[in-house]
């Protein structure tokens, strides 16, 4: 196959909202459009995406070009076949990670469970390098944020306010090392965290966590 004539679809929320463009083109209608353009290219994405011709196994990999290397890693829980993308470029790497990981935040558990998110947060994004980039699927770190402060009161999760409430845009701004240091979802073994939460097993710390962003 001819790697650069592919369609990749990373990420295909059906109830987004988000990236409504000057014009009135909604990213909807553009998707749209690219398929009936290119309909006879595979679409590579997760399973019950639209139009999704090939959906790659966990941790399959696969080319953009000549250089890029892109890895499926499978985290099912926002949706179940919910997958986020590693992208390598020499030693440049970024993770696409939809619904799953947002700046100091992950999504919500629509199709699975905490044992899910737990496990493609903590075991999956979280044994990435530390230096790969984040780059998530919605722009919710101001709301993150605020919810971070009720939990813990580090300096990382200062520094990140900060960052947030001067910039509209997070997204690469920061990496899964940096997650690791702030994001409560990503620090269920943390005293401070299940001080807050009541709980000490993970996967009850991760539901407890989830359980509380959703009633702020």
């Amino acid at each position: 196959m001819n790697t650069h004539q592919q369609v990749y679809l990373a990420n295909c929320v059906a109830h987004s909202t988000e990236g409504i463009l000057a014009i009135g083109i909604t990213l909807e209608g553009i998707r749209r459009w690219l398929l009936s353009q290119f309909a006879d290219l595979p679409v590579i994405g997760g399973k019950d995406c639209e139009a999704v011709t090939q959906t790659p196994k966990h941790e399959e990999t696969f080319k953009i070009g000549e250089s890029i290397s892109v890895k499926a890693l499978h985290t099912p829980c926002h949706t179940q076949d919910s997958i986020c993308w590693l992208m390598e470029d020499g030693n440049d790497r970024i993770v696409f990670t939809g619904d799953t990981l947002f700046i100091g935040g992950c999504g919500r558990f629509f199709e699975g469970t905490p044992a899910e998110m737990h496990t493609a947060l903590n075991k999956t994004l979280a044994a990435l390098p530390s230096d790969t980039k984040v780059y998530p699927g919605h722009e919710y770190t101001n709301q993150n944020v605020k919810f971070l402060t009720t939990v813990l009161q580090t300096e990382p999760v200062m520094k990140l306010q900060s960052f947030a409430e001067n910039n509209k845009e997070t997204q690469g701004k920061f990496t899964i090392g940096d997650e690791k240091q702030y994001n409560v979802f990503m620090k269920l073994d943390d005293p401070t965290v299940q001080k807050a939460t009541g709980k000490t097993d993970p996967v009850d710390v991760m539901s407890k966590l989830r359980e509380m962003k959703n009633n702020m």
